[in-house]
């Protein structure tokens, strides 16, 4: 099976008469994490804000138990980072039975130890509240009215939630992956791979509908059924139809739509909303069942994201942009709605790349 992320439908019609280069060199895309509390200052555990460049976050994972001489599960952090960008993240060391090592002698390749601090838990995946991004395009072509007017609409009406392409491994080799297991029902013996290729499966499944639903201008209007949830929360509520009350909600991102992360149970939402998904994913019911036999339950995921104080600023052929996206969301499913863009870095790994969370 092929798989073509282009495929995938734009919200922005008018993005591909824009072209931008990106990661000319490594700072032109940078991301910042923020956590959603402070460290508490004591506690078993060493804090420390890293920076990092050209390094993935595993990797520095293991780097910090090697130093510390603890055992690889000891280290923490909320969320993998690209390794092709400057990143700063927290980690968390438990040296509490261990003799502290001295943190100001930690080397490893283009790692520094910003912050460090102590805090009395594991940092776990997930716990954090997103990231900041500091972005800068060159090679900038196209009318300037026209990128003015993009960054306009992104600013007012958000973009496609959608998961980018570093979700899915080296030449959507995580899809290739999921789809061998499906139909043999061979899967890979390592915990990680599994994880890593199942969360690429229903990612491609949810983009599906996004892009369905973007083809078919409901995915910011709503249909009757579908299953809302509330701006910065998880909780959720079926709207059995959509009336002003709903509109005027969805028009001030106070709730958003919200498509599927397959898995086992029944669905959430009802009616044409309901139709419309599974007729979407009439052609991946094969992908389905093997999501619901791997154990996976049935999840929501907006359909729209908004980047929160979204600034930008032209120089010559160049274009610097400052957002902050929530965990989960990706900085190039903002690019993508405001031009095409190449990748120049020369870095393509084969190995898979994952989100910022």
């Amino acid at each position: 099976m092929a798989f073509d992320f282009n495929s995938l439908q734009r919200a922005n019609t008018l993005a591909g008469s824009c072209r931008a280069n990106i990661r000319l060199q490594p700072d032109h895309f940078r991301v910042d994490e923020q956590l959603p509390f402070e460290p508490s200052g004591e506690g078993g555990h060493a804090m420390l804000l890293i920076e990092k460049t050209g390094s993935n976050t595993d990797w520095v994972a293991k780097q910090l138990a090697q130093f510390a001489g603890v055992e690889d599960v000891a280290v923490g952090y909320a969320g993998l980072k690209d390794r092709h960008a400057v990143t700063t993240q927290w980690f968390t060391v438990k040296t509490e039975g261990h003799e502290e090592p001295d943190w100001s002698l930690f080397s490893a390749d283009d790692c520094q130890i910003k912050t460090l601090t102590r805090h009395n838990k594991k940092l776990k995946r997930g716990v954090l509240s997103g990231n900041r991004f500091l972005l800068i395009l060159t090679g900038i072509d196209g009318d300037s009215a026209v990128w003015e007017q993009s960054l306009e609409r992104i600013q007012s009406e958000g973009v496609p939630n959608y998961f980018a392409e570093q979700r899915f491994g080296h030449q959507f080799s995580n899809l290739d992956r999921a789809q061998q297991w499906f139909e043999t029902g061979r899967k890979p013996k390592k915990r990680q791979q599994k994880s890593m290729i199942l969360s690429a499966a229903r990612s491609w499944l949810f983009n599906q509908v996004l892009s369905a639903r973007i083809n078919q201008q409901n995915w910011q209007t709503g249909v009757p059924g579908d299953v809302m949830q509330l701006a910065g929360s998880s909780s959720i509520f079926l709207a059995e139809v959509i009336d002003e009350t709903i509109t005027e909600r969805l028009n001030t991102f106070d709730i958003d739509i919200t498509g599927p992360l397959w898995g086992r149970g029944r669905a959430a939402n009802q009616a044409d909303s309901l139709a419309l998904e599974n007729a979407v994913l009439a052609d991946w019911q094969t992908w389905q069942q093997g999501l619901e036999q791997a154990g996976l339950k049935q999840e929501r995921r907006p359909l729209r994201v908004l980047p929160q104080a979204l600034s930008w600023e032209f120089s010559e052929d160049s274009l610097s942009l400052s957002f902050f996206l929530p965990a989960g969301s990706y900085a190039t499913a903002v690019m993508r709605e405001l031009a095409e863009i190449t990748d120049v870095s020369h870095w393509n790994s084969p190995e898979p790349q994952v989100s910022h969370q």
